[in-house]
């Protein structure tokens, strides 16, 4: 066992491996209010940003890694688990081959609609629907890039702390506030936004580059299939259009609200 490890692990049938392999279920993570951030990296943007592990997992040769004491240090600090695992545990727990040598289990981070700021970006993004983890953790990397204030997920969208989320991120999932809000919370809520609320839609007459923004800026997306529905069309004041100049017709969504981020933060 590692001089840094309070115990080690080698069994797969072991509970506490069993509950971190759960976590990548989305039922578990409800239930438990945790989910998994892969990579030592990952470990030290969340401790940074004072979000200390329950449960910190690594390999044998994890230990040397420099990095590793401030790690071990802010889990057991907190009253978190540091354990000492095989290589095979880290893969089944990661569902990789070449999984990271780090694991940190850690609670997740909701924060409530009426305290939505917009940040130094003067930016927020809401996003209705989106389906695809890949697409959300993106858009939550660029939202963090930007400094915006926050990720606003209405109605049903897939789970921004799925694993797959998660490592799109790239650590950013602890840096930028995230809440759920159903459709009609989100209009009630959008009625006392101070600036514009900003849709993207094909029949719009403003370009995303010229249009007026007043900010703050609300920018609201739609998902990947359908876009904006009627319903949540009809909450825009402002409404812009991305031009297709080649022969497409469409850009993936996380590309397509990277630009109006910048373009509304500009």
């Amino acid at each position: 066992m590692g001089l840094l490890s309070a115990r080690a692990i080698s069994s797969l049938q072991n509970p506490t491996v069993k509950a971190v392999r759960a976590l990548h279920m989305r039922k578990e993570r409800d239930e438990t209010g945790l989910f998994v951030a892969e990579g030592l990296k990952n470990v030290i943007e969340g401790i940074d940003t004072g979000h200390a592990p329950r449960i910190l997992m690594h390999g044998p040769d994890a230990a040397a890694h420099p990095m590793m004491r401030k790690a071990v240090q802010a889990t057991q600090g907190s009253g978190g688990e540091v354990i000492e695992v095989t290589h095979d545990i880290l893969a089944k727990v990661s569902r990789r081959e070449n999984p990271q040598a780090v694991v940190g289990v850690f609670p997740q981070a909701f924060r409530p609609l009426e305290q939505v700021e917009p940040g130094p970006a003067q930016c927020v993004v809401a996003l209705h629907r989106v389906r695809d983890p890949g697409n959300l953790g993106t858009i939550v990397r660029t939202a963090d890039a930007a400094g915006c204030g926050g990720v606003i997920l209405v109605g049903e969208c897939c789970d921004p702390y799925s694993v797959e989320a998660v490592r799109a991120t790239m650590g950013s999932i602890f840096a930028v506030p995230l809440t759920r809000a159903t459709e009609a919370e989100f209009a009630a809520w959008r009625a006392g936004w101070a600036g514009s609320v900003v849709g993207t839609l094909l029949t719009a007459a403003a370009s995303h580059a010229e249009a007026a923004y007043r900010k703050p800026a609300l920018i609201l997306m739609g998902n990947e299939q359908q876009g904006l529905t009627p319903e949540m069309a009809a909450l825009p004041d402002l409404n812009v259009k991305i031009p297709m100049r080649g022969r497409a017709d469409s850009l993936n969504l996380s590309v397509a609200t990277g630009i109006m981020i910048y373009a509304a933060t500009a």
